[in-house]
């Protein structure tokens, strides 16, 4: 999500008459986008910006903007902790960068956009799109969940969905200027449709785009599993465009953990989900998010988490060590865990997934898989690399011209994190 807000800060600028300075230090302005839903990229974007103090004194004329949910948290006291910062947008506050760019650069004032905008779902902004294959929509923006360790609710706001008729306008735009694939993000597509006037669901919506024309391939993310329907995976099951692929954050395979996170389900509830999906959608690929060390997990808790990778079996995870975030619910736990600890099991359930994921690979070996094929391979020149429809990477030798089609390639070798594959 932080990288398609960074398209649309970077349309907002080109829009502007701004070129994208390839090294900072002949940057006129510098925005940083900021994340804070862990304490490691806060702590990267805090040393960025104590560097570019010096590039300040440098170039007196620089004007530096921090933008994303580090703004949003931290408010005007980014001003006073460095001075030498002008401007300061939340994530809802994007439009109003268009304001400043005009303005403030004449007046030198420093200036803030943090209030709540109720009506930014609705906006139309430009945006400076990666590359010409892929590419992202947003459907809706912030969450209701709350869950005890995450702090988007209170840096991107309460859900709010996208009115339908809006995707459909920016889709088509996106097909007719030869986009292939298109992936659909909220922080819970499953609850899309949500406080819209209209009676609408995200099957709804898949149904719709899997309608426009030029489009090839569906994908989206994040699913929440408490609201994951049989509705959404019958819509997978009868449009061929959307992937088989789904992203479902487990968390923790520790029932007392999970309550503690307040995700609203159990273990039992979630594998039960994931055997329904396995169950319509044979060869489905499923990827997962898992936290170690969240207050108050005990090592039989960690087992249960280590036990439910080994049982289910993921194609791939996103893994991390639980961080304090600002208001949070977690603050409050007892049983805060020691680095140390929080550090070993994570280093143990990588290395778990890490077999896992290798194993999956291995079976695919032999087979022939459609492949869309992004770009070049940034390891290798003279290879193409692509993904199947299950999102695993592919390379192989091919044609630069063969970029943006969808290909048939057989798989000839598994690698820990990719595919090697000729074209069939």
């Amino acid at each position: 999500m932080n990288v398609h807000d960074s398209e649309k800060i970077a349309g907002i600028f080109s829009e502007s008459g701004y070129d994208q300075s390839e090294e900072s230090k002949k940057a006129d302005v510098i925005v940083l986008n900021t994340c804070s839903i862990r304490q490691k990229a806060e702590q990267k974007f805090y040393s960025e910006l104590g560097r570019l103090k010096e590039a300040k004194k440098h170039n007196p004329d620089l004007k530096i903007a921090v933008a994303g949910c580090i703004a949003q948290q931290e408010g005007s006291k980014l001003f006073k902790k460095f001075p030498y910062v002008d401007f300061i947008f939340g994530p809802d506050n994007i439009d109003n960068l268009q304001k400043w760019i005009t303005n403030n650069p004449e007046t030198g004032k420093r200036t803030e956009a943090l209030k709540a905008n109720p009506s930014y779902h609705t906006k139309e902004l430009p945006i400076k799109r990666e590359g010409r294959v892929k590419t992202w929509v947003s459907i809706m923006y912030g969450c209701d969940n709350f869950c005890a360790y995450c702090v988007v609710p209170f840096t991107r706001g309460r859900e709010r969905s996208r009115p339908k008729r809006d995707i459909q306008k920016e889709v088509e735009r996106l097909a007719s200027e030869g986009f292939k694939e298109v992936t659909l993000l909220g922080q819970n597509v499953n609850s899309y449709g949500k406080g819209l006037n209209e009676k609408t669901d995200f099957p709804d919506l898949l149904s719709l785009v899997h309608g426009i024309e030029g489009v090839e391939r569906i994908r989206f993310v994040t699913s929440h599993p408490k609201d994951l329907s049989e509705g959404l995976i019958t819509a997978i099951q009868k449009l061929p465009k959307v992937c088989e692929h789904i992203h479902l954050p487990l968390q923790s395979g520790s029932d007392k953990v999970l309550t503690m996170m307040n995700r609203r389900y159990i273990y039992e509830e979630y594998k039960e989900k994931i055997d329904k999906l396995r169950e319509g959608l044979p060869g489905i690929a499923i990827t997962t998010d898992i936290i170690t060390g969240f207050p108050g997990e005990s090592d039989d808790d960690f087992q249960c988490t280590m036990d439910a990778l080994s049982d289910i079996e993921f194609d791939g995870i996103f893994a991390f060590k639980y961080s304090k975030r600002p208001n949070t619910m977690a603050l409050s736990l007892p049983g805060h865990i020691d680095e140390e600890i929080k550090s070993e099991r994570l280093s143990r359930v990588s290395n778990l997934q890490e077999a896992i994921t290798y194993k999956k690979n291995k079976a695919v070996e032999g087979e022939i898989h459609e492949v869309l094929i992004e770009s070049v391979s940034e390891t290798d020149s003279d290879k193409l690399t692509g993904r199947t429809r299950g999102n695993k990477v592919v390379n192989f030798y091919g044609d630069e011209r063969d970029i943006g089609r969808l290909i048939k390639v057989k798989i000839l070798e598994a690698k820990r994190h990719s595919l090697y594959g000729e074209r069939v």
